[in-house]
């Protein structure tokens, strides 16, 4: 029998990639650890057990809860505090939690790995970008969207016309949240050397789907369709409340297919970054997307602020050429789609943010 660990088991992402797994790798094992600590968790919970996954009430910044837990094969780590403002003065969370949760939490699973000789897919995250570098990226509006001007002469390592690659710079200031993940991507790198451990890191994109929390640091897009549906205030903040703000957003069964290719692969890797998101043809604006909601819903009013967020950036979309190339990897759901999909689900869950949010 196959065991695989997933953490944050009972989140969107963790759940979805629970499910895939257990659907699509035969005579496996899946078994689910969360804190518990999000509101709407159980709602997951229920999809699990639905599936027959083995769930543990646990924390992972007690390595007690991981050994408990007994042998795995592979872990795959989609546990932390998602939030960009996670640590900071507008969060509830100090900065202190922050670093427990999101790197203690780490290592502890790392001890974890290197005990069973296990293998490690920790899902990371594009915020370990350079904000400093990102806001550099010279900008023009094109079609309500804010687009690289390649034209424009600068030249900025890391940026290709696809979006950005792995060799865009990750020097400070990245947020604390940021800083947090590429610690725990440099611990799992260096634990992949001194222990012969292979590790595979998933820089994600925005992912998005039906069923994801109703919170906009956590999921902006899925946000942004419940609360045009509910008829909750909405408002462009900064870039001169134009909302041309962009990400590429991504299906989580598409990280799950990704992640399956990797488990299926049978075979340490020495390249352990990639770039996993949905890429240009999947990036939206905010402003594109109220366009979206109104052609679904009807127009509505949206405010606007000019006051300028912390760690806010105007563009940030990935390029994932070395992911497509190396695992022969597509996603396979398009922004249209996965817009549909969540509008559906908002059609027939009228109170899912008031379900959700904390």
């Amino acid at each position: 029998m196959y065991r695989i660990i997933v953490t944050g088991a009972s989140g969107f992402v963790g759940s979805s990639i629970s499910c895939a797994l257990h659907d699509s790798i035969p005579n496996v094992e899946v078994i689910g650890i969360d804190n518990l600590s999000r509101k709407g968790s159980w709602l997951n919970l229920e999809r699990l057990n639905r599936k027959g996954i083995t769930f543990h009430h646990g924390d992972l910044r007690f390595y007690s809860d991981i050994e408990n837990l007994g042998r795995f094969d592979w872990l795959i780590d989609c546990s932390a505090n998602p939030s960009v403002l996670s640590g900071t003065a507008s969060s509830t969370t100090t900065s202190r939690q922050l670093v427990d949760h999101n790197l203690i939490s780490t290592i502890n699973l790392l001890e974890a790995c290197k005990k069973w000789k296990a293998g490690l897919i920790l899902v990371s995250t594009s915020r370990v970008y350079s904000i400093k570098n990102l806001s550099m990226i010279p900008m023009k509006a094109v079609d309500l969207a804010f687009a690289p001007d390649l034209c424009s002469g600068s030249i900025t390592t890391g940026l290709s016309s696809a979006g950005i690659t792995e060799d865009f710079p990750s020097i400070p200031p990245l947020s604390i949240y940021g800083s947090t993940k590429l610690c725990s991507e440099i611990m799992a790198l260096e634990y992949a050397e001194a222990f012969d451990l292979n590790v595979i890191i998933n820089r994600c994109g925005v992912l998005a789907g039906a069923g994801q929390f109703g919170k906009a640091d956590q999921g902006i897009f899925s946000f942004w369709i419940h609360s045009w549906k509910e008829q909750r205030p909405l408002k462009y903040i900064g870039f001169m409340g134009s909302g041309f703000q962009v990400r590429d957003i991504l299906h989580p069964l598409d990280l799950s297919s990704l992640i399956i290719k990797q488990i299926s692969s049978h075979n340490n890797t020495q390249s352990h970054i990639f770039n996993v998101g949905g890429g240009i043809k999947s990036a939206l604006s905010l402003k594109q997307l109220s366009e979206l909601c109104t052609r679904r819903w009807g127009r509505r009013e949206v405010g606007k602020s000019y006051t300028q967020r912390q760690y806010d950036i105007p563009w940030l979309v990935l390029d994932t050429t070395k992911t497509r190339q190396f695992w022969d990897w597509e996603p396979s759901l398009s922004n249209l789609q996965i817009f549909e999909e969540i509008a559906d689900f908002a059609d027939r869950n009228d109170r899912w943010i008031e379900i959700t949010r904390d």
